[in-house]
């Protein structure tokens, strides 16, 4: 794709709040054509993810949908040593499904309660 001439797609924008490293990151995802999508991860401070921001910049659709152990978000991820429960590989594959337009743009989230089991 060209750089001087504007996308036929809309890009996906998501900003991902990982949780208590507090590492902020944006990722835009951009359809390239029916079977490409540019990926860009920025504005973060953690190492491994600027890493795997280098690694990153594009899949395509069959590679958007390979078990997580070929996965090559995954992939990439453990080679930049992100720690297995980083909340940002799953947000990448997100962010690709949307700009593929093969998943709504719907927040996700995780939350802690408390056990209501638990003895006092």
């Amino acid at each position: 794709m060209m750089q001087d001439q504007p996308s036929e797609y809309p890009k996906v924008v998501a900003r991902v709040i990982p949780g208590v490293c507090g590492f902020v990151c944006i990722i835009s995802a951009t359809r390239i054509n029916a079977r490409t999508i540019a990926l860009e991860i920025s504005d973060t401070e953690c190492r491994q993810i600027k890493q795997l921001s280098g690694q990153l910049t594009q899949m395509d659709l069959k590679e958007l949908f390979m078990p997580l152990t070929k996965n090559p978000v995954y992939r990439e991820a453990e080679r930049a040593g992100c720690h297995p429960s980083c909340a940002i590989p799953c947000a990448v594959l997100k962010a690709a499904e949307v700009a593929m337009e093969m998943a709504l743009p719907r927040e996700v989230r995780i939350t802690f309660e408390p056990d209501s089991d638990a003895a006092p």
